[in-house]
């Protein structure tokens, strides 16, 4: 299937991610099918993203009557056999054996030339893809959050990703107003492996008492950083930043500099997930 093909986006998981990509999807002119298992998140998703366009429409940035006729093109859908779709993006909680079985449901109740895409920020496309009949048709889309405004976007090749779908993928990006970098499987990508001592070294100093949050945050912000790594691992999120260093650290067989940190550990167990939440290294209550 090529970019010309490409008329009906699925998206599967209707958090942060899911959302924001649902929405630069539909900005797009692409039909949007957009789906979770808990069917409240998928409503409470489409009037995020309303409220999202509603504010860019504000700002003069979008038209009025853009936003219908971009809400129109999304469409919430309760069960997972009505995700039939040209490419289906997956943006579900960071577990591999979830993620290969979505992906072989959602490979048998779709057209054989569908492409099937994972949002992972860590686990290895070919090991996902190892359950799937047709793995040349699957790839990793890693955007980063927030979707609708970052312009990154990693295009991850699996040992079985055929050259086409890499091709359409980047095309596909590019239509979105991305900018696709296209990246061979690895732990963490480029982005994620590179970025994850930005938080473990500041977690280690802030465990050591070195420094604390406030000051570690400052300091990286002085130095040219846009936000400080415990500001940035409340933004994303405490427990998926936690989830994203475990994967890595297992993946590279518990190479000491993955390691994941106690105190962030301590977070998540506190239900401490940062603004998602009202709390995580700061209050936001």
């Amino acid at each position: 299937m090529d970019i010309q093909q490409l008329k009906r986006i699925g998206i599967i998981g209707a958090g942060t991610m899911g959302q924001g990509i649902a929405q630069v999807c539909a900005q797009a002119g692409y039909e949007v099918l957009l789906f979770d298992v808990k069917p409240e998140l998928t409503a409470k998703a489409v009037k995020i993203i309303e409220k999202s366009l509603t504010q860019l429409v504000e700002k003069s940035k979008l038209r009025a009557e853009d936003l219908t006729s971009i809400m129109k093109r999304i469409h919430a859908v309760s069960e997972l056999s009505a995700v039939q779709a040209d490419l289906i993006i997956e943006a579900v909680v960071e577990k591999l054996s979830i993620k290969q079985t979505l992906f072989q449901e959602l490979e048998r109740i779709n057209n054989p030339d569908c492409i099937l895409a994972t949002n992972t920020s860590s686990i290895p496309v070919t090991q996902i893809a190892s359950v799937l009949k047709n793995p040349e048709r699957f790839a990793g889309l890693h955007f980063f959050n927030p979707a609708p405004v970052m312009k990154l976007v990693e295009v991850i090749s699996g040992i079985s990703t055929s050259a086409a779908t890499e091709s359409t993928l980047i095309a596909f990006t590019d239509k979105l107003g991305k900018v696709p970098v296209a990246v061979k499987d690895s732990p963490g990508f480029i982005v994620n492996r590179v970025a994850r001592h930005f938080y473990v070294e500041a977690l280690k100093l802030a465990e050591e008492n070195v420094a604390d949050f406030k000051t570690i945050d400052a300091l990286m912000r002085a130095s040219g950083f846009r936000m400080g790594p415990f500001e940035l691992m409340d933004l994303i999120g405490v427990d998926t930043n936690f989830s994203v260093t475990s994967s890595m650290y297992h993946a590279f067989h518990q190479e000491p500099r993955f390691r994941p940190s106690r105190l962030q550990q301590q977070k998540v167990d506190a239900g401490h997930l940062g603004r998602k939440s009202g709390k995580g290294f700061y209050d936001y209550k």
